[in-house]
């Protein structure tokens, strides 16, 4: 029996397996978003280890962070206490780059046009100060499901003190909406500012399906074989898959997070005590700052930068991270000028060079070109795969957005 390590990032999917000597065996294969278990089993394969053999399974991932980075996530509506409607979209009344011209606000996951306002107030002591409206609700649910949305996030005015509104309305909606993801603002963060908790689970909602999804495909073939799963946190712990299941942003640095406790455990052995941990993937390059051994924490990360990125209110790895990785498409805009990211070429079809029908130039096509990657060498940890084809042609993908 196997300890086997997984992670999906936006373009690779590795594996590494330790068998009962210690030996250990690697993979590597293409990440397949429109089915992640494929390129699970496809890395799996790639290590020598069968599905029957994993004893126990670690699982990290970059799913959530890419899917906010590149904004492909679920058509999501939002739940808010009436008169609060534009809490999400005004944010906080700051400047963080004051002097910068092109200073942008952080543009909401969510569009106005799918923010409900729901009649109900709590008191920020915890008692209601009018009762939720329940036939309102319902009316909303039904707009709702004329418009299709897939995920409904819930965020009402002092939650954090008594979330019984909110629980009521995870109700209702259940009711009304089965099949669609429910996410409640008071199961991933229990302390007040309102715009923090509604930008926290509207991003939980955003990607809830889609990691809801994968994770029940990824239960469904590794318990077969009877091994436990263990999911990676962004606070470098780990969790069990039915509470990541419901709240998956907790997932928002698990890849990375991986890194940076792996880092630290190297310093361990070297005998160092500050370090730098850097990972440039396909999709986003991520850095974290090591001090004294100590894992750095932060209270709140900011999806895109502080300046201009949206707040998730969970315990993380203190780690910045930016749309550009191997896998990032440069492109033009109207004035000629170029840009790299944060869209990516990700697996599918993935850069020009690997032959598999991409066209737009990519940060991997260049370092191709300039003979920095060699066109015919393997891709490191692939022991049955075909050697990369030499560079094809590819253009710059024309953007009409400065």
């Amino acid at each position: 029996m196997s300890r086997v390590a997984i992670d999906i990032g936006g373009t690779f999917t590795d594996v590494v397996a330790m068998d009962e000597r210690g030996d250990i065996s690697v993979g590597k294969s293409l990440s397949t978003p429109t089915h992640l278990l494929d390129g699970i089993l496809s890395g799996l394969r790639y290590s020598g280890t069968e599905v029957e053999d994993v004893a126990f399974l670690l699982h990290g991932s970059t799913v959530v962070i890419n899917s906010l980075i590149e904004r492909r996530g679920a058509e999501t509506a939002l739940i808010t206490t009436e008169g609060f409607r534009d809490v999400y979209e005004i944010g906080r009344v700051n400047r963080p780059d004051a002097f910068n011209l092109a200073f942008r606000r952080p543009r909401p996951l969510i569009p106005r046009r799918r923010v409900f306002e729901a009649p109900e107030r709590m008191r920020a002591d915890g008692s209601a100060q009018r009762p939720l409206d329940e036939a309102a609700i319902r009316t909303i649910a039904g707009r709702l499901r004329a418009d299709g949305v897939q995920s409904v996030a819930v965020a009402l005015l002092h939650a954090y003190r008594n979330p019984s509104h909110e629980l009521r309305i995870g109700e209702i909606l259940a009711e009304e909406l089965p099949g669609v993801f429910v996410s409640l603002s008071h199961e991933l963060s229990r302390e007040y500012r309102e715009y923090e908790r509604t930008s926290t689970v509207a991003a939980n909602a955003f990607v809830g399906p889609v990691v809801a999804d994968y994770l029940a495909s990824l239960d469904d073939a590794f318990r077969s074989g009877g091994g436990a799963i263990a999911i990676m946190q962004s606070n470098g712990g780990l969790a069990g898959i039915e509470r990541i299941r419901r709240q998956s942003v907790q997932m928002l640095e698990s890849g990375p997070a991986g890194g940076v406790v792996a880092t630290i455990e190297a310093c361990r052995h070297l005998g160092y005590e500050h370090a730098i941990a850097f990972d440039m993937g396909g999709t986003t390059a991520k850095a974290s700052i090591v001090r004294d051994l100590a894992f750095p924490i932060a209270s709140e990360y900011f999806v895109g930068g502080y300046a201009e990125g949206l707040p998730i209110r969970v315990p993380c790895l203190d780690i910045v991270e930016v749309g550009t990785g191997g896998g990032s498409i440069a492109s033009v805009d109207i004035g000629g000028g170029i840009h790299v990211g944060p869209r990516s070429a990700g697996s599918e079809p993935g850069p020009a060079c690997y032959g598999r029908g991409g066209v737009d130039a990519t940060v991997t096509d260049a370092s191709v070109v300039l003979g920095i990657i060699d066109s015919n060498q393997r891709l490191s940890g692939v022991s049955a795969c075909t050697p990369m084809p030499p560079a094809t042609p590819s253009r710059l993908s024309p953007s009409s957005s400065a």
